[in-house]
């Protein structure tokens, strides 16, 4: 009988909400870990009742209830990252600031899930959100935050690239230590990197789709997973868009909304030709403008 045991690859805690039909959430955050040769571990802070057509209705994991899985599995498993997308309540998110602060995790990824993209559900209450804007932020290596989120964290209107910059600056102000300000839904796909020093806009192809249900956990869920794989934070990022960019182009449609993206998409192409180098930059460049570094 053999005993080899493979090695252990980087392991991934998500705690987040969990969503009946897959594409977003937990589902997301634990097919994201795997396409990028992580294992992904998960707490859960909500069950939602939704389909591909919106947030019907959320109910709450009570916060005991939330501590004793984050209790269970840190007691028991290393965990290299984590990443934090729903949580529903202030409650969980006191606890999940406590678990961070007991434990020793090389990165924390917050993606501050405020309101369902489909059908506008709250998916965080207003105690919650003054909780996450002040304290929760200070303990996350990066916060992920889209317009609307980003507005309500800092209460500025966030109407184009410049106010985006602003607002990476102010949230950094309040306690991050580095911001993504993600511009799915302007204009341009433009995405704003801030890690107090240097100020990078990201562009990127927008894709003719309305396949894009958990775009948003799954960007964060890359980024972590670059992390623990131990890329730097801007190549993190820039390879996570790349991702997103390429499993939005080959969704697919599941129902009668908004579909899943192809989290494995890797899986079903053709291998490279030998001696290519995989660094992807489809559809990838710095922002034309305004300027790109600062």
């Amino acid at each position: 009988m053999s005993n080899h045991v493979s090695p252990t690859p980087p392991i991934l805690l998500t705690i987040a909400g969990f969503d009946p039909c897959g594409g977003a959430g937990i589902a997301a955050d634990l097919k994201t870990f795997a396409a990028h040769n992580c294992y992904g571990i998960a707490a859960v802070t909500a069950l939602t009742v939704q389909s591909t057509q919106g947030v019907k209705s959320t109910h709450i994991t009570p916060a005991a209830t939330l501590r004793a899985q984050l209790d269970a599995l840190a007691e028991d498993i290393a965990i290299s990252t984590v990443k934090i997308g729903m949580l529903g309540n202030r409650a969980n998110a006191a606890v999940v600031a406590e678990f961070l602060d007991h434990g020793k995790f090389a990165h924390v990824v917050l993606d501050p899930a405020v309101k369902a993209s489909l059908g506008g559900a709250d998916l965080l209450d207003a105690g919650g959100v003054k909780f996450l804007s002040e304290e929760l932020l200070k303990r996350a290596t990066l916060i992920t935050p889209n317009i609307a989120e980003a507005e309500l964290m800092t209460g500025l209107e966030i109407r184009d690239v410049a106010a985006m910059e602003a607002a990476a600056r102010k949230l950094f102000e309040q306690g991050a230590r580095a911001v993504v300000v993600k511009g799915g839904h302007m204009e341009k796909a433009i995405d704003v990197l801030f890690d107090g020093t240097e100020l990078l806009a990201l562009g990127g192809d927008r894709i003719k789709t309305e396949n894009t249900h958990g775009s948003g956990c799954t960007f964060a869920s890359a980024i972590a997973a670059q992390l623990a794989s131990g890329r730097g934070l801007h190549e993190a990022v820039l390879l996570a868009k790349t991702y997103v960019t390429k499993a939005i182009e080959r969704s697919f449609v599941i129902g009668k909304g908004a579909g899943p993206l192809d989290h494995f998409y890797r899986f079903h192409q053709e291998p490279a030709p030998r001696g290519t180098h995989e660094v992807p930059q489809h559809g990838l460049h710095p922002a034309a403008e305004p300027a790109t570094h600062r």
